[in-house]
């Protein structure tokens, strides 16, 4: 084409179409704005169909038209009388109609009122039996649970007692060495072999430095008894009496081997004077046994005195 014939007119329509292209785009998404028309007012006029006519009802289709020099006709009293009559009894028709209608309304009106009222007095109730029941769940749970809290302490209770005897029976236990429980029964193991068991014989005494043989016939003055210690001195203190018989005397003693206290006349007593009981009080008090660091701090023994007359 003539009119492309240099590069700077190709370049020029290119530019140019793009730009109208753009420029045609910009218009389609944007437009232009317009006004809305305004409101129409003034008065309302009725175009008829006819130059003439006479009455207050609007015909809905076009009324034949009559010649201009015909007069016009003038309606008989009967025709009136007709046409007044005729709104009324289609007013009394209306009202004969409507007064059941509405009679039919207002009951059925009261009688929605009267089950609306019974359904809200229901609703009401069930509420307040609701509210009952949960009230009285609530002090159920609360009086169980206060039964179930007393029930605990008493059994936190029972148990903190069975513990605490527990415990005292075995710091006895321990004082003494392991010898007996307090309850009674035999524990510990006690003896010179290397198998568990309480060496020794049934009818033995459990005071005496041998495990084996019979009671002899000596005069011995007593003997002692504590697990794992062995004596290191004794004596004994004279009685002030003629009497005879045999005093056990429960002596506590510490790590270095001292007696901290003496409890004369336990079981196995066989005379319990108190010409005798004071002697072999202070007899025990001169026991001493031998220092041991891993012995209890208070470890229970025994201390025989043996009285005879004359002495």
């Amino acid at each position: 084409m003539a009119f492309l014939d240099t590069r700077h007119k190709k370049k020029s329509l290119t530019l140019t179409t793009l730009l109208l292209s753009a420029l045609l785009l910009v218009l389609f998404y944007i437009g232009l704005t317009y006004m809305d028309p305004p409101e129409e007012n003034g008065i309302s006029v009725n175009f008829g169909t006819m130059e003439f006519g006479s009455g207050k009802v609007q015909p809905k289709e076009k009324i034949q038209s009559k010649p201009l020099d015909t007069p016009p006709v003038e309606p008989t009293q009967q025709e009136v009388a007709e046409a007044v009559e005729e709104p009324v009894e289609v007013e009394e028709a209306s009202a004969e109609q409507e007064a059941p209608a509405e009679k039919l309304l207002t009951a059925e009106n009261e009688e929605a009122i009267k089950i609306n009222q019974a359904k809200e007095a229901k609703r009401k109730a069930d509420e307040v039996a609701a509210d009952a029941k949960r009230k009285a769940e609530a002090a159920e749970n609360k009086k169980k649970a206060e039964a179930a809290r007393i029930a605990q302490q008493k059994k936190d209770a029972a148990e903190k007692d069975r513990q605490e005897q527990e415990a005292k029976k075995k710091a006895l236990d321990e004082m003494m060495g392991g010898l007996n429980k307090s309850d009674g029964t035999a524990s510990g193991s006690e003896g010179d072999d290397n198998r568990s068991g309480d060496k020794g014989q049934p009818n033995g005494d459990p005071y005496a430095t041998s495990y084996y043989g019979s009671p002899g016939s000596g005069s011995g003055t007593g003997g002692y008894g504590l697990n794992g210690r062995s004596l290191v001195n004794k004596g004994k203190v004279q009685q002030e009496c003629n009497e005879s018989g045999r005093v056990v005397v429960k002596i506590v003693v510490d790590r270095n081997g001292k007696v901290t206290s003496a409890e004369p006349g336990v079981k196995g007593t066989t005379n319990n004077n108190l010409c005798l009981l004071e002697p072999a009080r202070k007899t025990a008090f001169m026991h001493k046994w031998n220092l041991d660091s891993n012995a209890p701090s208070q470890q229970v023994g025994f201390v025989v005195v043996n009285f005879k007359l004359g002495e």
